[in-house]
């Protein structure tokens, strides 16, 4: 017996049956996602967890029909009495496997699109967060159909069995190095991927800009969740100058948001477990420690830290830092900072503070990232009409609102041509003429990509 494969095969069975075609079905599933958000706000413990309802859920049910409906495309004079459209089908079976650090979200907002496309899905939450784990496990399913969902447990070892199984689609949220071990495994079945992966988010902060209102919004989003987001500013690029206006007002943003002991702050979160802890400690021998840099082993906690004279080569420069850290690296100017960024991977995001919206857009023409933010944080975020997802090493595929539906959903390019008129294709077949290959010419017109 393999229990993998029985539920596999189960599932399978739903979708093949048609079970999830119908919009009313589907709807059916969000609307239970939507209950069990309702009455396990205390038990899920994520405060952004009640606003997901609000935003992706009831979008997802409002916007279904609208969603599902075949897409006219534009028609060329010869293919003017077909019926040509785009038809958004799932892709059938369909696997989710979701990070540690905002387990309910970033489990949730993936699941919306899947079930919303109409596929079957396994989801496979984090092991590391085992309160999460569990009431994803043992709760969730009694607001879905069991015939359409299923959740798997388990660490790495379970993990690699699960995805020696063929799925329709897998979708993965995690570190580029276990995003290259999906891919790997995805490769030998040809199944398609979306990996939200992470990486070193850079931050540039220009001279011309006032030093405490980007202090109150680099420490508000490096230091949220402990850091430990993906789309956090992972270090900062700016002047001598600037550092030296920046430190005393990020002390003041510190101060002022956790307190003169962060450490007995409520808004202040913790590493998730002993390892992480252990990694970034060592993380805090890099450069110079110019503002926090204490920690506690047995609460995992880290203060909130400003590190300066970081080197490039410096391990905190090397791996994305998923903690309280911020290093501050020093540039001579715009072109510099630029050419930095351009010499690393691309990013899953990318931040520049400037009163001048000719830095701005110069470092949003000359660089690439998943995300681009000017003057602010992560606050892209809290729009579904944006999507979040990576390029390069930070990760490939996009989601949110609308863009996860369309993730899970095969774009089948569908024409209709009436069986009779056989008068007016004969121009289409042998012999050529001259003349017959210029009215084919022009009755493709430009839209063609036509060879002739």
């Amino acid at each position: 017996m393999d229990p993998i494969r029985d539920t596999l095969q189960r599932l399978r069975e739903t979708f093949r049956a048609g079970r999830m075609q119908p919009a009313e079905f589907r709807a059916a599933q969000l609307e239970g996602l939507g209950r069990f958000l309702r009455d396990h706000k205390q038990l899920l413990q994520e405060a952004l967890a009640q606003d997901l309802h609000k935003n992706e859920v009831d979008l997802a049910l409002k916007s279904l029909h609208p969603w599902m409906k075949d897409e006219p495309v534009a028609k060329s004079l010869l293919t003017q009495l077909d019926s040509a459209f785009i038809r958004r089908e799932p892709f059938g079976l369909v696997l989710i496997i979701t990070p540690w650090n905002y387990p309910v979200n970033l489990t949730l907002l993936p699941l919306v699109g899947a079930l919303a496309a109409g596929n079957c899905v396994v989801l496979k939450p984090s092991e590391i967060s085992k309160g999460t784990e569990k009431v994803l496990a043992e709760v969730l399913p009694q607001y879905l159909d069991q015939s359409c969902f299923a959740v798997m447990l388990g660490g790495p070892k379970e993990t690699g069995q699960l995805l020696e199984h063929k799925f329709d689609y897998i979708f993965f949220t995690g570190s580029p190095r276990v995003g290259r071990i999906v891919m790997a495994a995805a490769a030998k079945h040809l199944t398609p991927v979306t990996l939200e992966l992470g990486g070193k988010n850079p931050c540039y902060v220009d001279d011309n800009c006032d030093p405490q209102t980007v202090a109150n919004r680099v420490a508000f989003f490096r230091y949220f969740n402990a850091g430990q987001t993906c789309v956090a500013p992972d270090y900062v690029l700016c002047s001598p100058k600037m550092q030296e206006r920046l430190l005393p007002a990020l002390q003041s943003a510190i101060t002022r948001f956790y307190g003169e002991d962060p450490r007995s702050s409520p808004d202040l979160g913790r590493i998730i477990n002993e390892k992480h802890f252990q990694r970034l400690q060592g993380l805090l021998g890099c450069g110079r420690v110019a503002i926090g840099g204490q920690s506690d082993e047995s609460d995992r906690y880290i203060a909130p830290t400003v590190l300066v004279d970081v080197q490039e080569t410096e391990p905190v420069m090397q791996e994305e830092i998923f903690g309280p850290i911020l290093p501050i690296v020093n540039v001579r100017s715009l072109d510099e900072a630029i050419d930095f960024i351009k010499r690393r991977e691309k990013p899953l995001a990318l931040y520049a503070f400037s009163n001048s919206n000719q830095v701005v857009n110069k470092m949003l023409d000359r660089t690439s990232s998943g995300s681009f933010t000017s003057n602010d944080g992560f606050v892209n975020l809290t729009l579904p009409s944006l999507p979040l997802g990576g390029v390069g090493n930070s990760g490939m595929g996009r989601y949110h609102g609308k863009y996860s539906f369309d993730t899970f959903s095969h774009h089948r390019a569908c024409l209709l041509s009436p069986s009779g008129l056989e008068k007016l294709n004969e121009i289409r077949y042998p012999p050529y003429t001259d003349r017959n290959q210029q009215l084919i010419r022009w009755a493709l017109g430009s839209q063609s990509c036509t060879l002739l």
